[in-house]
């Protein structure tokens, strides 16, 4: 069993997260990204406002036994606080994103908390139902990484 712990953002961590998040195969997947995630500049601008903690955004690193594979955190006012989460793709199928996503919200007593998911991500919806997220509606958003309107699913997990 892969052991999972999450710690604080490090500066070592950023070429990693820019690497997977710049990856267009994942980015397809995941669907709703930055306006162009190879733009460098734009990356560490985004994290240096996580980092600092703007808007009450809370972001960990996730260390898969001594790894790292991703990030977890959560972002939003506490009426409409937002979960959000990215395993690198070369760690997916291992159960990664639920072991994080399990763990981040053992340390996060917020409830009710939300996600959005693109409806076709079967991979995060069944990360985020194994979490106990149950889906409260759907949405239509524009996909960046797709280039056009996509369908996607709401989910909330309550007290």
């Amino acid at each position: 069993m892969t052991e999972i712990s999450l710690r604080a953002v490090e500066d070592g961590d950023l070429p990693l997260f820019f690497a997977w998040m710049s990856d267009p195969a994942a980015t397809r997947v995941a669907a709703f990204t930055p306006e162009d995630p190879t733009d460098r500049a734009a990356f560490d601008a985004h994290w240096a406002r996580l980092r600092a903690g703007a808007g009450g955004v809370v972001m960990r690193t996730v260390v898969a036994d001594g790894s790292v594979v991703g990030h977890v955190g959560a972002y939003g006012t506490d009426d409409d606080r937002q979960v959000t989460y990215w395993i690198g793709r070369a760690h997916w199928g291992r159960g990664l994103a639920t072991a994080a996503l399990r763990a981040f919200l053992d340390e996060t007593p917020t409830r009710p908390l939300h996600a959005r998911a693109a409806a076709d991500n079967l991979g995060s919806r069944r990360v985020l139902e194994k979490c106990g997220f149950v889906v409260t509606g759907t949405d239509r958003g524009f996909a960046r990484a797709r280039g056009e309107e996509i369908d996607e699913v709401l989910v909330t997990l309550r007290g």
